[in-house]
């Protein structure tokens, strides 16, 4: 483990409110500062609020072997009071969950397993009212209110100018169709003879970053062209993120509420509003599609059913429709109650990896994904926000591209995966990782091959 030592308290806070700026051009000013952040929502249903947060007072990395949890523990296990009206995050721990975080599986050398930075300052913006909340935490008020301030600063930062033309100087698939579509082929056999019901099997890309272009231009253009509820962005020193996840992964409430919205299910988008509508109609048609979903929400209420108060855990929606910018999706609710001595620690623990992007059972689809792939490193782990009065959200970490700086420039993987059942068709997988891949394609600059 490496990080800082023992934390202070964050009990103070301060709270003041400010004019309205657009998110994007916050964390865009900031982007290149290590350890700057954001979670933007696209301000639809449920995403009402989006947050910058930098200049983190503590940080702390894990790799295979080191106590992830007890790290976790050590800086978001300091309870302290939010204030009641205020945004759902108030200044806590945001951490990078990458996907074999507690695994025996091999680890993607670039990346840690689990990277964690505690913000006592953050923006609040809320997309319903057009407002900003700057938010300082410390030991005592006058630390709080200075912290504040800072914040309140990075309102000010100039703008970053907008760059034009392709961003990438390359981005070409890792393997040749072929080979997904003979990984799919050999999934529908493990599962035709018993071993598994459904695995999530995924394509690489690889490539690199124009001359002069930083993870937050991609950023920034992805954020304006394709708009998503659970988009993120965080520059680690020599690595960014760079998600566009549509995906909630798991959200724990002030009242000790747990609820995950897994995905699957998927049709491309059409230009012409009836096409469009005829593919959400047969989306929700499906029999493939909701029994491939309702495996994953059997999973699902198996995992939550580990840190809940017994009898808690329900499904309230089942195979909703819902519309993003490229795609639509199936997507369910799972919620449960949490027991009271259960924190993020705990929750993840019991839940990570997130099963939609694994399979059931899911340590058996995993160990059949290892066989097929490349370790994934941040794509499908989770990036999570553990507040200091116990709230958590996490997003899954799909439509997602992992960053690392290299010869003066940046280089990146990205992935996209569909779930395998009994009756898929290669070509047809094939097809819906590229309908996934689109939208970063497009924001680089070219064609996924």
């Amino acid at each position: 483990m490496t990080g800082a030592a023992a934390p202070l308290s964050l009990a103070a806070r301060a709270l003041r409110e400010a004019p309205w700026r657009d998110p994007r051009e916050v964390i865009a000013a900031l982007g290149e500062q290590p350890w700057s952040a954001c979670l933007l929502s696209d301000g639809g249903p449920g995403a009402r609020w989006s947050y910058v947060a930098a200049e983190p007072d503590l940080t702390a990395t894990a790799t295979s072997g080191q106590d992830w949890e007890g790290a976790l523990r050590r800086l978001s296990g300091l309870a302290a009071p939010t204030e009641p009206d205020g945004p759902p995050f108030q200044g806590g721990v945001l951490g990078l969950a990458a996907y074999e975080l507690g695994s025996d599986l091999p680890r993607d050398p670039d990346w840690p397993d689990l990277a964690l930075a505690r913000y006592p300052a953050v923006l609040a913006f809320d997309h319903h009212t057009r407002g900003t909340i700057a938010i300082g935490r410390g030991p005592d008020l006058a630390m709080a209110a200075a912290a504040r301030d800072r914040a309140l600063d990075w309102l000010a930062a100039p703008a970053r100018p907008e760059r034009h033309g392709p961003l990438a100087d390359r981005f070409a698939a890792e393997a040749p169709p072929e080979a997904y579509e003979a990984a799919v082929a050999d999934v529908v056999a493990r599962i035709g003879a018993g071993e598994i019901f459904q695995a999530n099997i995924a394509r690489a890309w690889r490539g690199r970053l124009g001359s002069g272009v930083a993870p937050i231009d991609l950023f920034a253009r992805l954020a304006r062209d394709s708009a998503a509820p659970f988009a993120a962005y965080w520059r680690l020193p020599g690595r960014a993120l760079v998600s566009n996840s549509p995906e909630q992964f798991l959200g724990v409430d002030a009242g000790r509420r747990i609820v995950a919205r897994p995905i699957k299910g998927t049709r491309p988008r059409a230009a012409d509003p009836a096409a469009d509508a005829n593919l959400a109609a047969e989306l929700a048609a499906s029999g493939k599609d909701r029994a491939e979903n309702l495996m994953i929400v059997d999973l699902m209420r198996n995992d939550l059913a580990r840190v809940c108060v017994p009898g808690t855990v329900a499904v309230p929606e089942l195979f909703a429709v819902e519309r993003f910018a490229n795609v639509h999706h199936l997507v369910s609710t799972v919620a449960g109650t949490l027991r009271p001595d259960v924190g993020p620690a705990e929750v993840l623990a019991a839940t990570f990896p997130p099963g939609s992007i694994t399979g059931a059972p899911k340590v058996q689809a995993m160990k059949v994904i290892a066989g097929h792939e490349r370790p994934r490193g941040p794509w499908c782990g989770a990036l999570f926000a553990a507040g200091t009065d116990g709230t958590l959200q996490a997003s899954v970490l799909i439509r997602t591209l992992g960053l690392v700086e290299a010869d003066g420039g940046w280089r990146f993987r990205t992935l996209a995966g569909a779930g395998i059942v009994a009756d898929s068709v290669p070509a047809a997988e094939l097809a819906e990782t590229g309908a996934k891949i689109a939208a970063i394609a497009a924001a680089l600059g070219g064609e996924a091959s």
